[in-house]
């Protein structure tokens, strides 16, 4: 394995001092091909909860735009992320309420599954078929995108809070 393999990009800023988008895209990609956690979005059981949740949206009048795939709706929302919380005290806000909602997704998918004993590491909308109830069975697979989607979200944002502001991402106070 090279050494560029071995560490991710440096992240680069424009003469403005924004973000160089390529140099962004570039450890976007490092991510989704060289870290777990990242690159969850592109696993199939996560592609297909993705795709169950922009179904389920759309046949329950939730406005959607319809991505791709989870690994364009995850890329596009760091981007945005990013963009939007362009300060340090912003991006900690966002990352804090990121690792937050992971900890509620994690927490409640948990909960449904052991419930319900359904099995690890099978398909979740599979295993969904065993919830009685139309209401449970929506909040179990939300919470199982919900908890991938953090997880991919919390990682390369704190990665990418430790570039820009030379320090390890704390969670702040909320």
């Amino acid at each position: 394995m090279t050494e560029q393999i071995k560490q991710p990009p440096k992240l680069q800023k424009t003469a403005s001092g924004n973000l160089n988008t390529n140099s962004l895209a570039d450890l976007l990609e490092w991510f989704l091909n060289f870290d777990q956690k990242v690159a969850i979005v592109r696993n199939p059981q996560i592609e297909e909860l993705f795709q169950w949740k922009q179904q389920d949206d759309k046949a329950n009048g939730v406005e959607i735009y319809p991505f791709e795939n989870a690994e364009a709706r995850f890329a596009i929302g760091v981007f945005q992320a990013l963009g939007e919380n362009d300060t340090e005290e912003k991006l900690q806000v966002w990352i804090t309420e990121v690792l937050q909602a992971l900890g509620e997704a994690k927490q409640t998918s948990e909960n449904i599954a052991a419930s319900y004993k359904l099995k690890q590491g099978e398909s979740h909308i599979e295993q969904a078929n065993a919830i009685p109830s139309n209401t449970e069975k929506r909040l179990y697979l939300s919470s199982c995108w919900l908890e991938a989607l953090c997880t991919a979200e919390a990682r390369f944002l704190g990665w990418v809070y430790q570039e820009i502001y030379g320090k390890a991402f704390q969670p702040g106070e909320q």
